[in-house]
C-alpha cells in the first residue's frame, strides 16, 4: 500500500515570529515522542536554518527541495539528519518555479506521489508567493505563530486564502508566540497572550491552547560560536518552553491518530472518488456547478427555503440541492406508497425525514425485461447499510405514473435519463442530508471530501464504476 504523509505547514505573512523555530523544534519534538513515526521537513525559505540544524557531517549530496519541487519524488531526495529527523535540503532557486504552481494543488500532487509517509512539516516564506499558497493547500494542519497584533492582522490573508478554497476553518490555528511573560496590562487582559488570544477571537480566529514563551535561553540556541543550531529537546530541558513544545506536539499527535486518512491520500486514492477529487476545481467553481433548479419540483432552489439535501450523480457529472418536501415525499411514496392524502402520511413522514436527515441514499434504476426498477439503499456515516428496498416502477420516458412514484420518477429522469430518456449504464445517484441553514458548506473541502469518501465506500462495497 502506497504510504501517504500527514502534512503540516507553518505560514505567517510576517517575518520574525518564530516560524522556523517552531518548525525545527517541533520536528524534533515529534520524532522524540513517537520514534517510529518518519519525520520529514523542508523550507521554502532561502536562510538554510534546516540545513544548519538537521545536517551530518560529510552526507553525500541526494539534491534539494528545488530538484523535488522540478518533479523528483522527495522520497528519493531526503537526508536522515540530526535527532532522527529527515530534511531535504535547502535551494535559493525557488522563485524561478513560481509559475510552475500557479494550480494549487500542485504540492499535494508531489507529495502523494513522493513515496513519503509519517509527517511532513513545511516551513514557508513570509509571503502568500505560489509555493507557500500551494503549502497552505496540500496541509492537513497549519500552525500560524503570531507574536503581535501586527502579525495577528497578517492572518487574514491566509484565513481568506483558506476560505476559498473551501477547507475546513478548524485545520487553521493561530499560535501565540516569543510572549514576553513579564509585560502586563491594566484591565481586562492582563497580559500580552490574553491580548492576542481575545483579539484573534474577535476576528473568529481560533488559538491553540498553548502559546509559547519568550526565552532567553532558547534564543541563545541559534546563536553560538560553531554555527550550529540546537533544539529545545536536548538544549532547554527545565524551562517553560520545553513543556509548551511537547503539549503542541502531543495535540498534533492526537489529530494525527484521529483522521481518517492524509489529505493525499484522499487525492490519489484509486477509485471514482480519487478521480473525481483528483479534477475537483476550487470551491468557488464548485458552487457555480450546481443546477439552478430543484429537479423534483423545477423552482428555483436559490429563490426559496427548505433546500435539506444535495445530491451526485455518478461521474458527478450532475449535482445540486433538493428540496426537503420534495425528496421526502419521494421517499414516501417509493418506501410506503404513500402519497399526502394516504392515512397515516404524517407519521410516516416524520419518520423518513428523521432517518433521510441522518443517512445517506443511494438509488440505482435500471431496466430489467422491460421493467423499470430501482435498487433503493440507505448508509450511515460509516458507510454502514441501513435499508435496502427493491422498487419497480413504470418506464421512465413516460414522464411517472402521476401518482405514488412520481416525484421519484422526476428525480431520476432530470439528474440520470441518458438520450432516449432512460438511465445511462451503471448510472447512480446519491443524496445528502445538508445543513439547511448553510446547504453549501457541504461543497467546502473538508466536507466535500467526506462525501467522496462515503460514496467510494458504498461504491466498492456494491461493486459500482
Amino acid at each position: 500500500m502506497q504510504p501517504y504523509p500527514y502534512t503540516i505547514t507553518i505560514s505567517s505573512e510576517k517575518g520574525g515570529v518564530g516560524k522556523t523555530t517552531l518548525a525545527c523544534n517541533l520536528a524534533v519534538f515529534l520524532k522524540a515522542m513517537r520514534d517510529n513515526l518518519p519525520i520529514t521537513i523542508f523550507s521554502f525559505d532561502n536562510h538554510f536554518t534546516i540545513d544548519r540544524m538537521f545536517a551530518l557531517e560529510r552526507q553525500e549530496p541526494t539534491g534539494s527541495v528545488l530538484e523535488m519541487l522540478e518533479g523528483e519524488p522527495a522520497g528519493d531526495l531526503v537526508r536522515y539528519g540530526q535527532y532522527g529527523v529527515g530534511y531535504i535540503p535547502s535551494s535559493t532557486k525557488l522563485s524561478n518555479l513560481h509559475a510552475r504552481f500557479k494550480d494549487p494543488l500542485t504540492l499535494t500532487r508531489l507529495l502523494a506521489e513522493s513515496g513519503l509517509s509519517g509527517v511532513v512539516i513545511v516551513d514557508t516564506r513570509p509571503d502568500l508567493n505560489p509555493l507557500t499558497q500551494n503549502a497552505l493547500y496540500a496541509a492537513d494542519r497549519v500552525l500560524v505563530p503570531v507574536k503581535d497584533l501586527s502579525s495577528l492582522e497578517n492572518c487574514k490573508n491566509i484565513f481568506a486564502l483558506l476560505e476559498r478554497s473551501g477547507k475546513d476553518k478548524d485545520v487553521l490555528a493561530l499560535i501565540p508566540c516569543l510572549v514576553d511573560e513579564r509585560i502586563k496590562f491594566d484591565g481586562e487582559f492582563r497580559d500580552q497572550k490574553t491580548l492576542l488570544r481575545t483579539f484573534a477571537a474577535k476576528r473568529g480566529y481560533r488559538c491553540l491552547r498553548t502559546s509559547i514563551s519568550k526565552s532567553p535561553k532558547v534564543e541563545s540556541l541559534t546563536t553560538n560560536p560553531d554555527g550550529k543550531i540546537y533544539p529545545i529537546l536536548t538544549h532547554a530541558k527545565g524551562t517553560e518552553v520545553f513543556g509548551q513544545f511537547k503539549e503542541i506536539a502531543q495535540d498534533l499527535l492526537r489529530d494525527l491518530d484521529a483522521l481518517p486518512e492524509p489529505r493525499a491520500s484522499f487525492l490519489y486514492r484509486p477509485g471514482p472518488a480519487g478521480r473525481a477529487f483528483r479534477k475537483m476545481a476550487p470551491y468557488p467553481a464548485r458552487l457555480e456547478g450546481l443546477a439552478e433548479c430543484c429537479p423534483v419540483c423545477g423552482e428555483f432552489v436559490a429563490k426559496r427555503k427548505g433546500r435539506g439535501f444535495y445530491y451526485e450523480t455518478h461521474e458527478w457529472a450532475r449535482r445540486g440541492f433538493l428540496h426537503v418536501s420534495c425528496f421526502v415525499d419521494a421517499l414516501c411514496g417509493a418506501l410506503y406508497g404513500l402519497t399526502s392524502d394516504s392515512q397515516g402520511y404524517g407519521i410516516a413522514r416524520l419518520m423518513v425525514a428523521e432517518n433521510a436527515g441522518k443517512l445517506a441514499t443511494l438509488l440505482c434504476p435500471r431496466v430489467v425485461n422491460g421493467s423499470y426498477r430501482v435498487d433503493l439503499r440507505q448508509f450511515d456515516a460509516a458507510g454502514e447499510q441501513r435499508l435496502h428496498r427493491e422498487l419497480i416502477l413504470k418506464d421512465l420516458g413516460d414522464g411517472g405514473d402521476g401518482g405514488i412514484h412520481e416525484r421519484l420518477f422526476l428525480l431520476l429522469r432530470e439528474t440520470l435519463s441518458g438520450q432516449e430518456g432512460g438511465p445511462g449504464k451503471g448510472a447512480w445517484l446519491v443524496v445528502h442530508p445538508v445543513d439547511p441553514k448553510d446547504p453549501e458548506s457541504i461543497l467546502g473541502e473538508e466536507r466535500y471530501r467526506a462525501v467522496h469518501l462515503l460514496q467510494a465506500g458504498i461504491c466498492a462495497a456494491l461493486g459500482l464504476s
